[in-house]
């Protein structure tokens, strides 16, 4: 009886076949440029605008009136300029410092610590910064900008080849220049932050921040969160969308200008023998995928419990042809779509691993869903579940009036059904073992929709 149940509950919605039908569902909207994504260890997610600004979304898709952070005035935008990057500090909710990458008005580029206002957490101090580092860009293009803290707590800092085209200074390869470089950086010592045991601290001949270099315009990078490995998509030249996916970044040549991807660009520089270089994991050609694909927009490692088929796959974007796609374990990649009309930018994760994918060109943030485990219906509920993991009571909110709840265990058993007749609820789980357990959610129309959730 029970394995019945399981296979009836995993047919239903799509986790037998282990295949996954990517798509996404409108979760806030409004922005202008939204160029990233990020979360700062809580429910908010912040929406960094390539003019300047960050904004604050709740978890009913609802925007601050104000914004966390302005800084318009001292940055100049437009093409691959403007506001590029934001990282929170792994210890943000006890010392409320964050980082900032962005495009000065100098057309250099500039990293910079800011704090949280002590008086609110929905604002920031603008008069807090600490310039850490500026990059002299010599183009306007190719400006990077992706900054992330990795596991083991370092700041890591994405550099474009210093733009035009074809890197016609060969700066990629040249360890002398910050420019096409994955920069290795330590918040927490004195300025200029060099960690002692980044690979080129004893060579005169190199920039001590340089991690790894070969890089063209790294858009952009991720560490998985449970194995922490490095996922780089860096656009191509003219014909070849690249992602790296490495253990251990340190010292790797990943190959630009000498190679677009595995095939030779243009050799005429400083170029290493090929097995001194680390090629792509995964790559696709701008002719031979279809739909007009031509630049690659980096994401994630799912690692969210709602949708199980997409579990270890990395997600990512072309910008170009608004198509998303999934990269599995054996380099394969399959794509979904095309969402016409948005140019994603950027993706991002709330607290809970969800992922979110921003259009720049809709000014839309959209939730990244598998659709063998959402609404089977065009009347989709848009529903909040949280916290997850909980160890008390789950609190629900949908935008759409929720008739029912059933809740499941792993094992296909129905432990209980719900009546709720209302948008919001809260569901008490004191009575049940830690574990791993789905919603079935039922709205007034008889849409259906699954949450998994986790209690400790």
């Amino acid at each position: 009886m029970k394995r019945l149940l399981l296979c009836l509950i995993f047919i239903c919605y799509g986790i037998a076949n282990g295949q996954e039908d990517l798509d996404i569902e409108l979760f806030a909207s409004g922005f202008t440029s939204p160029l990233n994504i990020q979360n700062a260890g809580d429910t908010r997610l912040f929406i960094v605008e390539q003019g300047g600004t960050i904004q604050i979304v709740d978890t009913n898709g609802n925007t601050n009136s104000s914004p966390f952070l302005d800084i318009s005035s001292q940055i100049s935008t437009g093409g691959e300029r403007g506001l590029l990057g934001l990282a929170f500090h792994p210890d943000y909710q006890t010392n409320g410092l964050f980082y900032v990458y962005y495009t000065n008005s100098s057309g250099d580029s500039v990293l910079s610590e800011f704090s949280v206002d002590s008086g609110n957490p929905d604002i920031a101090d603008a008069n807090s910064e600490t310039v850490m580092l500026t990059i002299t860009q010599p183009f306007s293009n190719h400006n990077g900008g992706c900054i992330a803290f990795g596991p083991d707590g370092m700041l890591y800092v994405a550099t474009g080849d210093g733009g035009s085209g074809g890197d016609p200074n060969d700066n990629a390869q040249n360890l002398t220049t910050l420019l096409g470089k994955l920069l290795r950086l330590d918040v927490d010592i004195p300025a200029p932050y060099i960690p002692s045991d980044n690979p080129f601290v004893n060579d005169n001949n190199a920039e001590d921040e340089i991690y790894a270099y070969g890089l063209r315009n790294p858009w952009k990078f991720s560490f998985d969160a449970e194995n922490g490995e490095l996922w780089i998509a860096d656009v191509g030249q003219n014909e070849f969308e690249e992602i790296n996916k490495v253990s251990n970044a340190e010292a790797a040549n990943f190959g630009w200008r000498c190679y677009e991807a595995s095939t030779v660009f243009d050799t005429s520089g400083n170029c290493p023998s090929q097995n001194e270089i680390t090629f792509p994991f995964a790559e696709y050609s701008h002719t031979n995928s279809g739909a007009n694909k031509c630049s690659i927009t980096g994401g994630y490692v799912y690692r969210g419990t709602e949708f199980s088929n997409l579990i270890g796959k990395y997600i990512f974007a072309d910008f170009c042809s608004d198509e998303i796609a999934t990269v599995d374990a054996n380099g394969n990649i399959s794509y979904f779509g095309p969402f016409s009309g948005n140019s994603f930018a950027s993706f991002g994760q709330d607290i809970n691993g969800n992922l979110y994918v921003a259009g720049i060109g809709s000014g839309d943030i959209y939730k990244v869903v598998d659709q063998n485990l959402s609404v089977n219906s065009s009347e989709k509920i848009k529903i909040s579940v949280y916290p997850n993991p909980t160890n008390g009571q789950l609190s629900l909110k949908s935008n759409e009036l929720i008739q029912k709840v059933e809740l499941f265990s792993m094992l296909g058993q129905k432990i209980s059904e719900i009546p709720v007749h209302k948008k919001e609820t809260i569901i008490s789980v004191n009575n049940l073992s830690a574990g791993n357990y789905f919603l079935k959610i039922t709205g007034a129309q008889q849409q259906q929709y699954t949450k998994q959730f986790i209690i400790n």
